[in-house]
C-alpha cells in the first residue's frame, strides 16, 4: 500500500469519526442536563481587587477577569447557579463597584462563600450575592474608606531635587505637594462620599438600612462568626457548606459542584500584559493620578504599595 493510499485512508476515518463523534459532543451538556445535574459553577477570587492584575498569572481580582466567568456560566445549560469564593483584602472602589454590578445583575443566583479573607472591597462584591456563607475565623467587615497622601518635599530637598510647577486650575497639583487646609477638605469630602457609596451597597445588598450599616462600618474587621450575629454574613461553613445554601435557597435537588478549567498559560500571560499597559498609562499620566488611584485603595497600605 503506497503512502498516497494510507494518507486518504486516514483522512477518511477521520472525517467519520468527526461525524459519528460530533451529535455526542455538542449534545454533552444537553444529556447532563436531562440527567439531572444541577451543576453550580464555583469561581475562585483571589488577591487584590483593581483593573489590571497585580501580579504574574492571575495574581488580582479584576472586572474583566470576573465577567469572563460569569458570562462563561450564564451561557452554559448545564449551571444552575454560581459559587464566588472570595480571598481578597480588597482594592479599588471603582473596581469593586464594577464587579458589584454585574454580581447584582446575574441573571443566575449567586452566594459568595468567604476564605480566608474577605474584607474591603472583597465584602463590597459579596454584599450584593443572594447569601453570604464564612468561616468562623474568616476576616471581613472593614467596610470603610482609607486615603494616604505622600509629601515628597522633604526627601527632594534632600537629594538636592528642584521642581517648578506650571499649572492651570488651583487644585491641579494637589497630590504633589503638601496638601492646604482646603484641599484637606476636599481630600475628605471624596472620601466620604466613596464611603457612602460602600454603605449604600451594603445597604442594598444585605437589606438593612444605612443607619445599620454605618453602625458597623467603623472599618473594623470582624471575625466571620461576629459578621454572622451582625447580619453581615448569612451562615458559617466552608465551600461545599455554600453549595449547600444556594441549592436550599433555589430549591435545587441534586447540587453537584463544578469547576472550569483554569485559563491556558497564553490567556493568562495575555491578561498580564494588559495589567502592565494599564498601570505604564497611569504612570505616565503622572504622580497626581496615581496618587488619586491610592485614594480610591480600600487596602491596608503594603497592598496599595505592591499595587502602584
Amino acid at each position: 500500500m503506497n503512502t498516497k493510499r494510507v494518507i486518504i485512508i486516514a483522512l477518511v476515518a477521520i472525517a467519520v469519526f468527526t461525524v459519528i463523534a460530533l451529535p455526542f459532543i455538542s449534545s454533552a451538556p444537553e444529556r447532563a442536563a436531562r440527567a439531572g445535574e444541577q451543576r453550580i459553577a464555583v469561581i475562585y477570587l483571589s488577591g487584590s481587587i483593581q483593573e489590571g492584575a497585580g501580579g504574574f498569572f492571575g495574581a488580582g481580582v479584576t472586572p474583566r477577569y470576573v465577567r469572563s466567568q460569569l458570562e462563561r456560566a450564564a451561557s452554559d445549560i448545564t449551571v444552575r447557579g454560581v459559587v464566588l469564593r472570595i480571598d481578597s483584602p480588597g482594592g479599588s472602589i471603582a473596581a469593586s463597584q464594577e464587579i458589584a454590578g454585574m454580581v447584582r445583575d446575574y441573571e443566575k443566583p449567586i452566594v459568595a462563600s468567604m476564605a480566608d479573607m474577605a474584607a474591603s472591597g472583597g465584602y463590597y462584591i459579596a454584599a450584593p450575592c443572594q447569601g453570604i456563607v464564612a468561616q468562623p475565623g474568616t476576616m471581613t467587615g472593614s467596610i470603610g474608606v482609607i486615603s494616604t497622601l505622600i509629601t515628597t518635599d522633604g526627601l527632594y530637598e534632600m537629594l538636592g531635587i528642584e521642581v517648578e510647577t506650571f499649572k492651570s486650575g488651583e487644585h491641579k497639583d494637589m497630590f504633589s505637594r503638601k496638601l492646604t487646609e482646603e484641599e484637606r477638605l476636599i481630600m475628605q469630602e471624596i472620601s466620604d462620599e466613596a464611603y457612602r457609596q460602600f454603605v449604600n451597597e451594603v445597604a442594598e445588598g444585605r437589606g438593612m438600612s444605612a443607619g445599620e450599616v454605618e453602625r458597623l462600618a467603623t472599618g473594623q474587621l470582624y471575625l466571620g462568626s461576629q459578621a454572622l450575629e451582625l447580619g453581615l454574613v448569612d451562615r458559617l461553613g466552608g465551600l461545599e457548606d455554600a453549595i449547600d445554601y444556594l441549592a436550599e435557597l433555589n430549591d435545587f435537588d441534586n447540587p453537584v459542584r463544578y469547576e472550569y478549567p483554569p485559563p491556558s498559560v497564553f490567556s493568562q500571560f495575555m491578561d498580564y500584559g494588559y495589567s502592565v499597559l494599564v498601570n505604564l498609562e497611569k504612570a505616565l499620566l503622572g504622580p497626581e493620578l496615581i496618587m488619586f488611584e491610592m485614594l480610591r485603595e480600600g487596602i491596608p497600605p503594603e497592598i496599595r504599595y505592591q499595587v502602584y
